[in-house]
């Protein structure tokens, strides 16, 4: 479903309207378009189908190394996001790392961070995003096991109330042979690493 940008920029026109401003002088003339445009990016992804990057596959006993049965986990980090948190309509940025056991199939590393941006591109709260991207991979994929950490700072923490700056939110979601501490703690250890 797209984002309908004409009723966007009459609403803010409105709310310039109801904070006291006045959205025909210069500066705010475009600005309810403006913001209507960014809204039509910041949530692209409302009604899309997050696992539709998974959906071509490649088959280990098949594919490019077919004598190469991987025996661990596929991590990919720092995957950069950005999202829109439900509560306050406030950004919140940060990075995303997976890593999953495969099964019988792997996917393309290229298709992870288009999940995370399908998942990140609506109203949002990171604890269900996590959870989402770890259930879209663990239904898309036949793996063994998934394990989704995000980072990231909110600036519902650094912009209002106690106004936290360099505050950042940790949430993990794991799904099947990862979801035990002691099975992910290899992974987590990674995360810190240096990469390069």
């Amino acid at each position: 479903m797209a984002v309908d940008r004409e009723r966007v920029g009459a609403l803010v026109r409105e709310l310039l309207v109801a904070i006291g401003e006045d959205p025909d002088r210069p500066g705010l003339r475009q600005t309810p378009q403006r913001v209507a445009d960014a809204f039509a990016e910041f949530y692209a992804g409302v009604g899309e189908d997050a696992t539709a990057p998974l959906a071509h596959t490649i088959a280990v006993s098949s594919g490019p190394a077919p004598h190469t049965m991987p025996s661990g986990a596929v991590m990919l980090r720092d995957i950069r996001f950005r999202s829109m948190c439900e509560h306050h309509l406030l950004p919140f940025a940060g990075r995303a790392h997976i890593a999953y056991l495969p099964g019988a199939q792997v996917v393309g590393l290229g298709a992870l961070p288009k999940v995370v941006g399908i998942l990140a591109a609506r109203p949002q709260v990171q604890e269900r995003l996590g959870e989402q991207i770890a259930d879209a991979i663990d239904q898309a994929l036949d793996c063994r096991g998934v394990l989704v950490v995000l980072d990231a700072v909110h600036e519902c923490v650094t912009m209002r109330g106690g106004t936290q700056t360099v505050a950042s939110t940790v949430t993990i979601a794991a799904r099947g042979a990862l979801a035990e501490p002691a099975a992910r703690a290899e992974l987590v250890g990674l995360l810190g690493r240096e990469s390069g």
